[in-house]
Order: structure tokens, then sequence, then C-alpha cells
């Protein structure tokens, strides 16, 4: 009978692809508040909370927030794998980083909604 351990992996597609999509969300929301920097800035903090009060604003924010949490889970799970060898130590870490995205998530929608 063969032993198998469970680590928790989940390598594949699904994985590499969320990766990809993620860094699209961030590169493109990245390049949009640079643009607004750049060519439109804010003078100050009115301007910049009236930029952030709109609907469409806070949607991108929140799901540029979501694809951020999603894509460092995804590296952290990875070099927690790689590098954290005992299983009950890594299952740990791994339950102590998930809690601290939960935290961050719940924590940026009471900012951008709040």
């Amino acid at each position: 009978m063969v032993s198998r351990v469970v680590v928790g992996a989940h390598y594949g597609l699904k994985d590499w692809l969320g990766q990809r999509i993620t860094a699209v969300i961030i590169a493109a929301y990245a390049l949009f508040l640079g643009g607004i920097a750049l060519f439109d800035a804010p003078s100050g903090y009115a301007e910049w909370k009236a930029l952030f009060a709109g609907r469409a604003m806070q949607v991108a924010t929140l799901l540029f927030v979501a694809a951020l949490l999603y894509h460092a889970w995804v590296g952290i799970r990875d070099v927690l794998m790689d590098y954290v060898k005992p299983a009950g130590v890594r299952l740990g870490l791994q339950v102590l980083v998930i809690l601290s995205l939960v935290v961050y998530l719940v924590w940026s929608f009471q900012i951008v909604l709040g």
C-alpha cells in the first residue's frame, strides 16, 4: 500500500493561470493609478477622496486588493511548501497566512467602503 503525505499542494494550471490573471489585474490597476497621478493628479486630500468615492473606483480597488491577496497567497504557499519540510509547521504557517490575508481583506473592505 502506498502511503500518501498530504501537503496541501495544488500544483497545476489553475494556480499558474490564477497567478497570471491576478498579475494582469494588479498591473492594470497600477497603470491606471499611475496614469491618473501623471496626467491628472489630484492636488489635495479632497480631490483624492472624491476620486475614491465613486463606486467604479471602489470596485476596482477592491478587485485589486482581492487579486493582490490571492497572488500573495499562491506565492507564499509555494514558498512554504518548498522550504518548510515538517508538515505540521507548514500547515500552521499556512493557517496563519490565510487568517492574516482574510483580516487584510475585511480591513480593506472597511477602508474602501467605510
